[in-house]
């Protein structure tokens, strides 16, 4: 017999069903409704391109759980967790829909001798998951997973449906004798554990004699329960178990290493309201798991600076229900208090300065949260205002004089060739097949003239066609529009395109991933295919490949590479330094934190240019050191980077590495061999 036709009182089962099943779906639907409401607040933005590849996108990473999966032991349970909900999803609507139609006889799962063991095992498996998910959350504890009231009711929730049904499906095989006659085939479906439950049960007398009451109990309190949990799903931080689904299929298709452009809008550039995000960046707040991954692999959180993406995400969406129920009112965002809008209210400003945009959190969110995108336009806005760090805005200041940070003459930019016996070629005067595109650390920082020269010669002596543009070359603008001054990175982009233009190369190639990352991805000029643009460790591999360049004699170092963030995470460069190293003889023994999962240096972002904040307990220079230094046989730290260079060859000094550590570029080693 269908538990609801049964009667309590003269109210039929069925009635009372209809009346919570509506009312659960009246309040989903309308805190739904309110959801997309505070997400329409935010600025238009298309998302709704290549759709055939947004599809796939959700069938890799929510159906297959691949960035989960990256942790094993956090990403089976989730992945067990996740499966069996949704097998449950299908359990559970099919008893839904024969208890609101009860005179329908309609099949359910639980009856279906193919689907029912299914359920039944993902039923365990799901509680299998959730027991090592809790013992993780509450008893380990990861830095960034928040042990919270929400998660435990969640958990509960979940593990309850799972046990409910297992109970109502033992009781209901139990009690199939004469009182469930209508229900006769479950005698026939095999459900492992539910069997053995009722197996169990079965040896009860006390329980067998109330197995149809107790069906019913269970069966109700199942059903109940999902249309509880449908209704405080959306009102909990598990609302991103809706939100995930959309939040990647409208993530971001576009290359990671080209920047929106910044949009002027009536407050300024950049964003400092709710309304001046846009409705994808404001997705983040409610497709956020606040599940700590990108906390641990933000290299600033793990030093100690007050830098959170996880937080930022956190605090942006308490804005949204704080500030975003006013504006939907008919308020507008500027008669607002102060307190209620962005960078007067929850995101601290010191916070947005000390993102380093490694691309780390990005990297690692399995919702594919942009917490980039949202960094850089608060920083534009803030940059319009001129609050920013001291040394940060005389670096800019410098970059708009001189065409560098280092606030040095343009005609310096040439004096790292004194000590040379020969001079390149000047790419303005006379054609090349190379084009090398120096950067102003390989150009200005003594320390790195040596490692500029060393290049120099190697190519010398492989009879490389290459030129430089002298005075003419000027900071790509990377990390300029990465601190959010992008009217100073159009300048630099404008002049360096016109000087580009006018020389006369065929492709060409860079020493500093960050140039790198712009001339590839964000100078349209050099886009087009009209010129190839490598990394100097793509040169040095393909010239090893083709047999123009030979190791005269094997290194013996014991090395380790450090992966840049510009030239790996942004635009997927590993193997060829690891190639250049292998035929220089060398094993690279590799950091536990390497290619895609790197630690970031700390000088991205135009980290490089400011000071120091909050109390960290070191740099994250001094902790990438330290796990280099922390490898058996490891002497060298080899870099592809002139700001890893520098940042790394003093964290050896502050940590207390020297004699113990050396940095050297990959460029060293190869005129070392050669």
């Amino acid at each position: 017999m269908m538990p609801t036709l049964i009667r309590f009182g003269p109210v039929p089962g069925w009635a009372i069903l209809w009346v919570v099943f509506l009312a659960a779906v009246a309040i989903f639907a309308w805190r739904v409704t309110t959801l997309i409401r505070l997400l329409l607040l935010g600025r238009y933005e298309n998302r709704f391109d290549r759709i055939p590849q947004r599809i796939w996108r959700v069938v890799v990473y929510i159906l297959g759980q691949r960035r989960m999966l990256e942790e094993p032991l956090i990403g089976l349970p989730h992945l067990l967790i996740f499966y069996g909900f949704l097998m449950f999803l299908l359990s559970t609507n099919s008893m839904l829909l024969s208890g609101l139609l009860p005179f329908l006889h309609l099949p359910t799962v639980d009856e279906n001798r193919f689907l029912a063991p299914v359920v039944d095992v993902f039923g365990v498996l799901v509680l299998a998951g959730l027991a090592v998910s809790s013992f993780r959350r509450f008893i380990l504890r990861p830095a960034g997973l928040q042990r919270t009231i929400d998660a435990t009711i969640v958990n509960s929730l979940i593990a309850s449906l799972m046990i409910t049904f297992l109970l109502a499906e033992a009781f209901r095989s139990v009690g199939a004798g004469a009182a469930l006659k209508g229900v006769s085939t479950q005698e026939s479906v095999w459900a492992p554990f539910g069997n053995w439950l009722a197996g169990v049960f079965s040896g009860y007398p006390a329980l067998v004699a109330h197995a149809i009451g107790l069906y019913y109990f269970f069966w109700w309190v199942h059903i109940l329960t999902v249309l509880g949990f449908l209704v405080y799903l959306p009102y909990s931080k598990h609302l991103h178990l809706l939100a995930a689904p959309f939040s990647v299929f409208f993530s971001r298709l576009e290359h990671p290493g080209m920047l929106r452009p910044g949009v002027l809008l009536e407050g300024g550039m950049g964003a400092g309201r709710l309304n001046e995000l846009t409705w994808r960046q404001l997705l983040a707040a409610f497709a956020c798991a606040e599940c700590g991954r990108c906390e641990r692999a933000c290299p600033s959180f793990q030093v100690g600076e007050p830098c959170s993406p996880r937080q930022l995400v956190h605090n942006l969406k308490m804005q949204l229900f704080l500030c975003g129920k006013v504006m939907m009112s008919g308020v507008p965002a500027g008669k607002l208090d102060k307190e209620t809008c962005l960078l007067e209210g929850l995101i601290p400003r010191n916070e947005l300065w000390t993102c380093t945009t490694c691309r780390a959190c990005a990297n690692r969110c399995p919702v594919f949260n942009e917490h980039l995108s949202i960094t850089i336009d608060l920083r534009r806005r803030l940059v319009e205002r001129g609050e920013l760090d001291k040394r940060l805005e005389e670096a800019l200041r410098n970059l708009g004089r001189y065409g560098n940070s280092f606030g040095q003459s343009e005609r310096k930019r040439a004096i790292w060739t004194q000590g040379l016996d020969f001079k390149p070629k000047d790419a303005r005067k006379q054609p090349v097949q190379w084009l090398w595109y120096l950067g102003e650390y390989n150009c200005y920082h003594p320390a790195l003239h040596p490692v500029t020269r060393s290049l120099a010669r190697i190519l010398q002596a492989a009879e490389v066609d290459y030129g430089i543009l002298y005075e003419a070359e000027r900071n790509s603008g990377n990390d300029t529009r990465r601190v959010g001054e992008e009217g100073l990175f159009e300048m630099l982009r404008e002049r360096n395109t016109a000087v580009l233009r006018a020389a006369d190369f065929k492709d060409l190639f860079t020493m500093d991933p960050h140039v790198y990352n712009t001339l590839k991805n964000e100078y349209p000029e050099l886009n087009h295919g009209r010129h190839r643009i490598l990394h100097h460790t793509e040169l040095l591999a393909g010239m090893f490949q083709q047999g123009r360049l030979k190791a005269a004699r094997r290194l013996s170092y014991g090395v380790t590479y450090h992966d840049p963030c510009y030239l790996g995470r942004y635009n997927g460069v590993y193997e060829p330094p690891r190639a250049v190293l292998k035929a220089l003889g060398l094993k690279v023994k590799e950091m536990p934190r390497s290619r895609s999962f790197s630690f970031c240096c700390g000088g991205g972002g135009g980290r490089v240019w400011m000071e120091e904040t909050g109390e960290a307990h070191s740099r994250p220079s001094e902790s990438r050191v330290r796990e280099a230094a922390a490898l058996d046989g490891v002497q060298v730290l080899v870099v592809a980077c002139p700001k890893d260079h520098v940042m790394f060859s003093d964290a050896i000094k502050t940590a207390g590495l020297e004699g113990k550590l050396a940095v050297k570029d990959l460029t060293e080693l190869v005129a070392e061999a050669i």
